[in-house]
């Protein structure tokens, strides 16, 4: 059984497993403050090209989202998300639990445009509801979606215009980022953002999520906030060595490169067998639609989830690459699919 179930089935890059193995009995201080983290936080604020940021480094992506939007947030405030957003539907209630509502918009392609930030200030527009203070979206989106700069451009300003926070959920950052369709840079997102993570679990760390704060009224008190959710990792030298290993030689774009390679040779192949998508991705989550007799039978070999009901005799699978996906898999499962068509 071969997963394209997600993009954290493996365990961590070689190189992050060395590097923590050679650093392992080394004496360091906790909670972030260690010589792996100041070093990891340097060359990432190199890479953003932009020193006036502050970086805190998290466990997991529920962590981040709920951390950072119940501190940026006063208790009658609530978060705008696309109906198909990580914070409204995969989440448990995290961020409800800590007292804000997510409000849902109705979206095409899983990207919300100012319209729907306009739509959902216009409904809410007195002391009887929650206030709209915060927009969540994430680059890519839930269905593999990318924002392009201009898109990303256009809800800075309309944020901005309307004192509204604008948050990005880079749990797939790297996917996104080296998209072929992608025109956005990784230091674009400091001036167009107020605040954004860059996600390691989905690209290569055993864990890892790195939280940039872009605009000087969300850091005041910030470590607070991560230890009172339970965020300030004791051990915190496990994630600076991640990140640290990550970018000093680009190996977290090179990951998230093959990443979307793998799913590029599945979409071709699922193409050839005259197969529809779903949606028109070109990142590392792709949404093919296949009979319903023939996902059984690929089933018996391949682990995927059964996205979306289509018809009687059809449903959308997702199928996720990752830093790890071997090509001779994806030769297989196309093979495997085509010779599935011909019974």
């Amino acid at each position: 059984m071969y997963s394209f179930k997600n993009d954290y089935s493996e365990g961590a890059h070689p190189s992050i497993l060395k590097a923590l193995m050679e650093t392992n009995m080394e004496q360091e201080d906790g909670y972030g403050e260690d010589k792996y983290c100041e070093k990891a936080i340097k060359l990432l604020k190199g890479k953003l090209e932009c020193d006036d940021v502050d970086i805190h480094m998290f466990c997991g992506g529920t962590q981040t989202n709920l951390t950072s939007i119940s501190a940026f947030l006063r208790p009658h405030e609530a978060v705008i998300s696309a109906n198909t957003g990580h914070v409204l539907v995969h989440e448990t209630g995290a961020i409800e639990a800590t007292g804000h509502k997510v409000i849902s918009m109705l979206v095409d392609d899983g990207k919300l445009k100012p319209k729907h930030i306009k739509m959902a200030l216009d409904e809410h527009n007195d002391e009887h509801m929650v206030k709209p203070k915060m927009v969540y979206i994430s680059n890519p989106t839930e269905i593999g979606t990318i924002y392009k700069k201009q898109e990303l451009k256009d809800l800075s300003d309309f944020c901005n215009k309307n004192e509204i926070i604008l948050y990005m959920d880079g749990a797939r950052l790297g996917s996104a980022l080296c998209s072929k369709e992608n025109d956005i840079e990784i230091s674009d997102l400091p001036k167009l953002t107020d605040a954004f993570y860059i996600g390691g679990t989905k690209n290569g760390a055993l864990m890892g999520e790195a939280l940039v704060l872009c605009n000087d009224s969300l850091k005041e008190d910030f470590r607070y906030h991560i230890k009172q959710k339970g965020g300030l990792l004791a051990k915190g030298r496990v994630i600076g060595i991640q990140f640290l290993e990550l970018f000093k030689d680009d190996i977290y774009f090179e990951l998230a490169k093959h990443a979307n390679g793998m799913a590029e040779m599945l979409k071709i192949g699922i193409t050839n067998c005259g197969h529809k998508f779903l949606i028109d991705s070109y990142t590392n989550q792709i949404f093919p639609i296949i009979p319903n007799k023939i996902i059984e039978k690929l089933e018996e070999k391949y682990s995927f989830i059964v996205w979306q009901k289509i018809d009687e005799g059809n449903s959308a699978i997702r199928l996720v690459t990752s830093w790890a996906t071997r090509d001779d898999m994806v030769k297989a499962f196309i093979e495997d699919l085509g010779l599935l068509e011909r019974i």
